[in-house]
């Protein structure tokens, strides 16, 4: 049954403005998206088959590129682009209120920005979101990809990048694909190592975020480990 058959107070676009957005599941708020079904199927239904394609995890759909969600049924490349320019306004929108403010007064709106941007990514990689000496965000930039290692973050390309950001300070993070946000000795380490490189050009480190899919990214300086 087409959704515009549904009862009004059953149909997603009333009850969200009735009720408000919070009000609804994933998939009705997906399905307002997606606007249409397809044949035989509502797009409550696209909605759900859409999200059951990435195992019901919103937030690894939200990570899916858009040759991935291209190749789904009912998308095609037109909503993939829609959908995948929804989810930057989303994550600029999360970044507006570090650009005006000190972060270390928004901790959350950082833990929120990390896990929309890497909670979901299947390869690891490490970012540095650079602060001026009012610690607002200048940028962020993925500076590595791949297992983290003493060996394989340079301290020196970091430097360089802080150099050219004309930083004052910087928060890390990392994401563990495995789902694990525990830090393992070698991250323990690394952090170490490039808090000591950016004091040489007066660069604080203020955190380092382990981030996952699932739980609140971990924050180094809340365990004391910076």
């Amino acid at each position: 049954m087409a959704i515009c058959d549904w009862p009004a107070a059953e149909r997603p676009r009333e009850r969200l403005v009735q009720q408000g957005a919070a009000a609804l599941s994933d998939a009705e708020l997906l399905a307002i998206f997606l606007r249409v079904g397809i044949r035989g199927k509502s797009a409550v239904d696209l909605a759900r088959d859409l999200l059951a394609s990435f195992d019901g995890d919103l937030a690894r759909l939200a990570a899916a590129s858009t040759k991935e969600l291209a190749r789904l049924p009912g998308i095609g490349p037109a909503k993939a682009a829609q959908l995948a320019a929804t989810l930057e306004l989303a994550r600029r929108a999360l970044a507006g209120p570090l650009k005006l403010k000190d972060a270390l007064a928004s901790p959350q709106a950082v833990r929120d920005w990390l896990r929309l941007s890497l909670g979901s990514l299947q390869h690891e990689v490490f970012v540095a979101l650079w602060l001026d000496s009012q610690n607002r965000l200048i940028a962020s930039e993925e500076l590595f990809r791949g297992t983290l290692t003493q060996t394989s973050v340079y301290p020196r390309e970091v430097v360089k990048r802080a150099l050219a950001n004309n930083a004052g300070a910087v928060i890390l993070a990392h994401n563990h694909p495995s789902g694990l946000a525990e830090p393992s000795r070698a991250d323990e380490v690394l952090t170490s190592s490039l808090k000591q490189a950016l004091l040489l050009i007066d660069v604080k480190l203020l955190d380092h975020f382990i981030v996952t899919g699932g739980a609140n990214p971990l924050s180094f300086a809340e365990r004391g480990l910076i």
